[in-house]
């Protein structure tokens, strides 16, 4: 299978892609500390069925990191319009973390866009914000620390392998998943000139993006919603009220009752990414009817 690497310019940016396979498109929106390197598992695993189209966001990997237009309704707009680039209509759209806020906005500025929507790791920013006090925020540091202008930048530089070593460490259930090849692909990506900056400017719209979100908060997301949540990624951490309430209270925030999925008791970590990215696939082929939501290891 030969995955396509492309660029194209859309709302105003040059887009970086990754695309491969044919039939319904699905669209895959990375996290925070990646690039769209993230889905190299998931991508094969789909392919076979699906037009998968994995994008650097604005400010990440190999897309365009200008000075502004990092609030989320703007990335939201930048995928729709590298869709319209490609002669793309409804997709299946899947977001990781930082992706999943962009999806979240896609969904609800764009439904016609949006045939179903899956979450992954991530609790709405608004309700982050609503709930902010002193353990949230020891658990979300870096929401802080990087919304502080041009400290980080100055701290990282020359040093991108070591924060982004605490990252995958810290987040993975394994510390060691992101290491060797794949984790030097990452170190080159956030070397680049503005990298750094591109992925700090994303958490310095947090404001806008949370008053974007509070317009509209009552207003659900109507298609069919799957959300993918890590269990016990913490490895021993005390837990933290983000870690249960409140990832409820995001999952409610999200879709109406008749479309969310509800979480099933599936284990702590999955057998293989691979495993993991087919088990998806099938999920995503149950567009006209209801499924229970699993929830994985931390995708790292």
């Amino acid at each position: 299978m030969t995955i396509r690497r492309a660029t194209c310019r859309a709302n105003g940016i040059r887009q970086f892609y990754l695309e491969a396979g044919a039939g319904p498109p699905v669209v895959l929106l990375h996290g925070f500390p990646e690039t769209s390197f993230a889905w190299r598992f998931q991508i094969p695993a789909l392919a076979p069925h699906y037009r998968v189209i994995a994008p650097d966001l604005r400010g990440y990997g190999e897309t365009d990191k200008p000075s502004k237009g990092y609030d989320k309704r703007t990335m939201a707009n930048d995928i729709v319009e590298l869709l319209k680039t490609l002669g793309v209509g409804r997709v299946a759209l899947v977001g990781h973390d930082r992706g999943a806020r962009v999806a979240t906005r896609l969904a609800k500025d764009h439904p016609d866009v949006v045939d179903r929507l899956v979450v992954m790791d991530n609790v709405p920013t608004r309700i982050v914000a609503r709930e902010m006090n002193a353990k949230v925020a020891r658990e979300y540091w870096f929401f802080m620390f990087h919304q502080i202008p041009d400290l980080p930048e100055a701290l990282i530089a020359g040093r991108e392998d070591i924060w982004l070593r605490h990252f995958f460490s810290d987040w993975c259930h394994d510390p060691m998943t992101i290491s060797g090849e794949a984790f030097e692909t990452y170190v080159k990506a956030y070397s680049a000139p503005g990298a750094v900056r591109g992925a700090m400017s994303d958490y310095r719209a947090s404001a806008e993006d949370v008053a974007q979100d509070l317009e509209d908060a009552e207003r659900k997301i109507r298609c069919p919603v799957l959300s993918l949540l890590g269990r016990g990624f913490r490895r021993g951490r005390p837990p933290v009220r983000h870690e249960g309430d409140l990832e409820r209270d995001g999952r409610k925030s999200l879709s109406s009752p008749d479309r969310t999925l509800r979480p099933s008791s599936a284990g702590r970590a999955t057998g293989s990414r691979q495993q993991a990215a087919s088990r998806l696939s099938r999920r995503m082929g149950r567009s006209n009817r209801k499924a229970d939501t699993a929830r994985t290891s931390n995708a790292c």
